[in-house]
């Protein structure tokens, strides 16, 4: 599970591209419990997702053609622009060469082997996060992709990520942690397209922390958005469920078992 103890190619930021802001907010914060900041007048309208006061997550309106709202997970580096070149050499590419933001670091847009976007954060006066891997915030994220060994070896390779192949009862999980950190630095997954009939598009998919799946689930429907799919258990893990918010970006909460149950 995600902390704000980051290391390098650990999920360290994410931010929500989405096509209003106002009504992203009020979504969020009837879901979540956040509030929404601004990052200044400098910040081209760029935000922040506050809960009781700790940064959860970035925010902006995004125009139509950025593509449609969504979530954008970002991973630390050491340095942006070599994470950037090794990106395309691992036959990925760069989607936002890397620019520093008023000193709080320098970041990048960029796309692996089969176009998939996320971001990397190279940390100046900001590390990441103020919270993470606590209720209501973002504790998991998932890669969602059509090859999973294409995958692995880019990420290897750019992020210097590990998988590992975790069973549970009818099949097996890949995991995934920073190299050299072991297994409880673990931070998300990797799910096979093929075999997920709710997924339609690759992507990082960011979890969220909950006390009662289900009644997010309701609380989702209510607020106007959709319920991808429905809570379910899952053994070893916890009760999960995926949603999308009013404006179509997609998200997923997990109510996490208890430890030793």
């Amino acid at each position: 599970m995600l902390t704000t103890r980051f290391v390098t190619g650990a999920p360290n930021w994410l931010d929500v591209g989405t096509s209003d802001l106002d009504g992203a907010t009020r979504f969020y914060g009837g879901l979540f419990g956040w509030r929404f900041r601004s990052a200044g007048p400098d910040a081209g309208g760029y935000g922040f997702f506050e809960l009781d006061g700790r940064i959860a997550a970035g925010g902006m309106q995004t125009p139509e053609e950025q593509g449609p709202p969504s979530w954008t997970v970002y991973f630390q580096v050491p340095d942006a622009g070599a994470a950037a070149e090794d990106s395309e050499q691992a036959r990925g590419g760069v989607l936002l060469q890397p620019v520093d933001v008023m000193g709080q670091g320098t970041v990048a847009i960029l796309a692996d082997r089969a176009g998939v976007p996320f971001g990397i954060w190279q940390p100046g006066q900001r590390a990441g996060l103020d919270v993470a891997g606590e209720t209501g915030t973002l504790c998991w994220v998932e890669l969602h992709t059509a090859d999973i060994a294409a995958a692995a070896a880019y990420y290897r390779e750019v992020l210097g990520l590990e998988t590992s192949a975790v069973s549970f009862p009818g099949g097996s999980y890949t995991c995934v942690n920073p190299a050299g950190e072991g297994e409880e630095a673990m931070f998300g997954g990797v799910v096979p397209l093929a075999e997920d009939p709710a997924d339609t598009d690759a992507g990082w998919l960011p979890y969220f922390a909950v006390d009662d799946a289900d009644a997010v689930v309701a609380r989702t429907t209510e607020l106007g958005g959709t319920v991808r799919m429905p809570a379910a258990d899952i053994e070893g893990v916890g009760r999960v469920a995926r949603l999308a918010d009013p404006y179509g970006a997609r998200f997923a909460v997990l109510k996490p078992m208890p430890r030793g149950a």
